[in-house]
């Protein structure tokens, strides 16, 4: 595997309220004490804007919160920047599948396997997820893994134990605290696993037009992906955009970025398309922002769920750490 080639310009980031340094790929800061964020442009496979969050679990201060159970469902529709706004995080990044979608209702179910600071809000799901719902196994697989951040931040992919019926228990047993689903594992043991309709009986059933031929995770959209490098130390956050320019990535695509460049051991593809939405607080001014430019006009898609993350700010140039 090649070295991670960004590591060259980290240090010389390194700076309260850093101004961007162009890398060989893109511009590195560090906004955020344990927080790397990479903008980059590539044209091929085609022309496309990606912005990768690095988060070193071992940071002092670093905590993490998925949006909480609320409303009459799972969850209250609730764009990230607003969800980045509301509990004053450095950082947000949208993350479930939900349902129903498209619709006007603002309480909506999770896809998947969600836990908040301790409370489970969805368990591990079959497709549908319920009676009532549009079966979305075209796209989505039944009890697809997740990824759990424990109160010690110690990160792990988990899977739905079989011997309870009731999807709350998992596969390593750990201690569930903020846990994110998506559709799919798409990088195993640092090769890309990308899902299809002939494989392993539980995979994905073809619909909607959708087959090995014509696959939903072969068209380029705007993508969400979450990671894991091989040590668990670090947690990698990826987005791609599909608006002013950039022309989205298929799921391939987004795995091959995050094995080859980011050195990811582990993956999962999140919600993407117009859910696809990357929030930050302004290092300088402490105001939220978006950092992607989302498909769905700003603020940007009211969606199921968000991942915050909650870091320390850099200390100020020529000043002694603690």
């Amino acid at each position: 595997m090649p070295p991670l080639r960004l590591l060259v310009a980290l240090p010389l980031a390194a700076c309260a309220g850093c101004v961007g340094l162009r890398s060989p790929d893109g511009i590195v800061t560090q906004p955020f004490r344990g927080i790397t964020l990479i903008s980059r442009t590539e044209s091929s496979p085609r022309p496309v804007r990606m912005h990768v969050v690095l988060v070193d679990l071992a940071t002092p201060g670093l905590s993490f919160k998925l949006s909480p159970p609320a409303g009459a469902r799972d969850a209250v529709r609730q764009t990230t920047l607003a969800f980045l706004r509301q509990e004053k995080a450095q950082l947000a990044v949208n993350a479930h599948f939900f349902v129903p979608f498209p619709s006007p209702d603002t309480d909506v179910d999770l896809v998947g396997l969600a836990v908040s600071a301790g409370r489970i809000v969805s368990p591990f799901e079959p497709q549908p997820v319920s009676a009532g719902f549009p079966d979305q196994s075209y796209a989505i697989l039944a009890h697809a893994p997740a990824l759990n951040l424990d109160p010690g931040n110690r990160a792990a992919l988990v899977r739905r134990d079989p011997a309870y019926p009731d999807g709350r228990h998992t596969l390593p047993r750990v201690t569930l605290w903020n846990a994110v689903s998506g559709s799919a594992q798409i990088v195993t043991d640092g090769a890309p696993t990308i899902p299809t309709y002939t494989g392993a009986p539980g995979g994905l059933r073809p619909a909607n037009n959708y087959s090995d031929a014509r696959s939903w995770y072969a068209l380029p959209r705007a993508r969400t992906a979450v990671g894991l490098t091989a040590d668990g130390r670090r947690l990698v956050i990826f987005t791609a955009d599909q608006a002013a320019g950039s022309a989205g990535l298929t799921v391939a695509e987004v795995a091959r970025f995050l094995v080859r460049d980011y050195r990811v051991a582990q993956a999962l593809n999140l919600d993407g398309g117009g859910s696809t939405t990357l929030a930050m607080q302004d290092p300088v001014t402490g105001e939220p922002r978006l950092v992607n430019t989302p498909s769905d006009p700003p603020p940007g898609r009211a969606v199921g769920s968000s991942l915050a993350i909650f870091a320390a700010p850099m200390p100020a140039r020529g000043a002694a750490k603690p």
